[in-house]
């Protein structure tokens, strides 16, 4: 198969470890973060850690959208859920993520409560063009890459005179996240970066230049085959041992530098930027989130349904706000495996299908950190 197959070729990969072997300094330890929780999924699902030399650390980020959303955000799509009359739409794992007192969106159906799982926001539009009676809340959360297809929705819905669609708007940004670990003294100190795959088809290898010019940290966008991210390591290591910070492009099939120039003229038209957002892990962030422009405010369901947003703790013992921001490794979680597992997830890590702890206990490859 084209463009798959060629990029999963085992002699290729091992001849890619030999390099980053051979040009790894042995006498320093390399630490790179995977921001994308696809690539960390892929880095477990291949065993691509065996492959590597030991001084070669990778460490997880933030880039699950669904680990990211604090619970005062799921508290809030359940309120909403809850409303009679209203069908609450969210992604699959969005159903499963603990709110406030172990509750989650597929608890509260079983209360009598309609959520449903959706494939994309197109999905919620159906169902409010099939149930005019009632109203319609698509739960829209996600980076730059699902939030071009949510902005498409609420043109169509506006449109359409869909006035029984809304949205509960929950997508982040990129830019703001990467800078919140930067810029964090507690984070483990980092030597480079993998730049995520299908947000970079959309913004653009541009939007990481900010990165290396501020923060004099390398960055290399990567696909999520292992060859993509065996040779982005390579590149990193390059990088690191020639002193060079620079944004490097190694996805180049498929991500330019500028992105992609419509998707971005669509979000600006329906977004605007939040003046703050709480981050699970990352705590409060500047302009790090979107809400709905003025044009389109009339589609916002945290307005529309008075349903406010309130803080509320993470459960005790989950270190899910620690791994996502680099500082922990799920094993190094005490409840890692034991009260929490896929089946029983205590934190959004386990839940996700991008999740760090889900990858490692689901793949079973991860070894002791330094």
């Amino acid at each position: 198969m084209k463009y798959i197959d060629e990029f999963r070729d085992g002699d290729l990969a091992e001849g890619l470890a030999r390099k980053i072997a051979r040009i790894a300094d042995s006498s320093r330890t390399y630490r790179f973060m995977e921001f994308c929780g696809g690539h960390t999924h892929a880095i477990s699902r291949y065993g691509l850690l065996d492959l590597l030399p030991d001084n070669i650390r990778m460490i997880h980020g933030p880039g699950c959208p669904v680990c990211v959303l604090p619970v005062g955000r799921v508290d809030q799509a359940i309120r909403a859920a809850r409303i009679p009359g209203v069908i609450l739409c969210a992604y699959g794992d969005c159903l499963r993520v603990p709110a406030s007192g172990g509750m989650t969106l597929l608890k509260a159906r079983a209360e009598g409560a309609d959520a449903r799982m959706v494939y994309s926001a197109r999905d919620a539009l159906a169902l409010a063009r099939a149930h005019p009676d009632r109203e319609v809340v698509f739960f829209a959360i996600g980076f730059e890459t699902t939030t071009p297809p949510t902005a498409a929705a609420l043109v169509q819905a506006e449109a359409e005179g869909l006035n029984n669609f809304s949205v509960l708007c929950c997508h982040v940004l990129t830019a703001p996240a990467v800078t919140g670990i930067l810029e964090d003294a507690d984070t483990v100190m980092l030597d480079g970066l993998i730049g995520p795959a299908h947000v970079s088809t959309v913004i653009g290898a541009a939007a990481y230049e900010f990165i290396p010019a501020r923060h004099k940290k390398p960055v290399v966008i990567a696909g999520f085959e292992p060859l993509d991210l065996l040779q982005a390591i390579l590149m990193l290591v390059r990088q690191a041992n020639e002193g060079r910070a620079e944004v490097e492009n190694e996805f180049s099939r498929a991500v330019s530098r500028e992105g992609n120039r419509k998707a971005i003229a669509l979000m600006d038209k329906v977004f605007a930027v939040r003046r703050d957002f709480e981050w699970r892990g990352l705590g409060t962030l500047p302009e790090s989130a979107l809400c709905l422009a003025p044009a389109y405010a009339r589609f916002d369901a945290e307005a529309r349904f008075q349903i406010p947003y309130a803080r509320v703790l993470d459960h005790p013992a989950c270190e899910c706000a620690s791994v996502l921001r680099g500082r922990k490794t799920p094993q190094e979680c005490k409840v890692f495996g034991k009260a929490c597992v896929p089946e029983n997830p205590l934190g959004a890590c386990m839940v996700s299908g991008e999740g760090a702890c889900a990858a490692q206990y689901i793949y079973g490859r991860f070894r002791t950190s330094a």
